[in-house]
This record gives structure tokens, C-alpha cells and sequence, in this order.
């Protein structure tokens, strides 16, 4: 199996418990970044996703297309879940590249924070919709 197709074997069936043997899928030193982290190291990386599943224990990532070239990899992908009892999904992409040794020495995260995010925030959310359609073109 290509290390691409066993980093999204490992994603689309995270819990809680697989996130144990994410240094078999990560470098030691990976960085990893999404809109609201960048951090260094397989232990900062397993803090993020914990406290993804303490607030979101339903995660589900369902990675849409796969594209390699080199050790780069493009993944885009849908995360879902359930979010202050409400169900809540949104699409990403994510910029990975591989080591030599196949494993993942850098996850970077590209998603719309503030529509899949922010937007759903009680006062914040209608400011940042209403300037949203302030802005769009018609």
C-alpha cells in the first residue's frame, strides 16, 4: 500500500483509540496546520485531534480525491460531525507531504473558518453573514 493510501485509511477510521498509533503514521517532528493551529511534533499534533473528539465525538473524515506527485500530496476531503447537538460538516483540502520513510512530515489544513465556523457562533455568526453578503457580488 502507497503511503498516501495508508494516511487515508488512517484518517476516514480516526477515534479516539487509533489516534494511539499516529506516530506510525506521523513523523516525530510533523507539522501540522489547519485555521486555527500550527504546531510542531507528533504529541502537539495528538493534543489537537483529542480535543477534536472531546468536543466532536463523532468525527468522520471522508477524503474525496487523492492526488500525488513526489512526496506531496493533495487530499480534499469532507469532515463531519456533531457540534453543540447540531449535525455540522463542511469540505477541505489538506496539503501532506511524506519522508522518505512514508511517513507524514507535514499536514497542512486549508478550510473557510469563518463560513464553517465563526458563522455558526450566536452574535458573531449573523455580523460575519450579514457582512458576508454585504461583500458578495450579485
Amino acid at each position: 500500500m502507497q503511503p498516501e493510501d495508508r494516511y487515508r485509511d488512517f484518517l476516514e477510521t480516526l477515534t479516539p483509540r487509533s489516534l494511539e498509533r499516529l506516530e506510525d503514521h506521523v513523523s516525530p517532528d510533523v507539522h501540522f496546520a489547519d485555521p486555527f493551529n500550527d504546531v510542531r511534533g507528533a504529541a502537539a499534533m495528538r493534543r489537537i485531534f483529542r480535543h477534536m473528539f472531546a468536543n466532536i465525538p463523532d468525527v468522520r473524515f471522508q477524503v474525496h480525491h487523492l492526488m500525488r506527485q513526489g512526496d506531496v500530496c493533495l487530499m480534499t476531503w469532507r469532515f463531519s460531525g456533531t457540534l453543540r447537538g447540531r449535525d455540522w460538516s463542511f469540505d477541505g483540502s489538506s496539503l501532506v507531504r511524506f519522508a522518505p520513510d512514508g511517513r507524514v512530515a507535514a499536514h497542512i489544513d486549508y478550510w473557510d473558518a469563518a463560513r464553517n465556523f465563526y458563522e455558526r457562533l450566536p452574535l458573531l455568526g449573523a455580523v460575519l453573514r450579514r457582512l458576508r453578503r454585504r461583500i458578495a457580488v450579485d
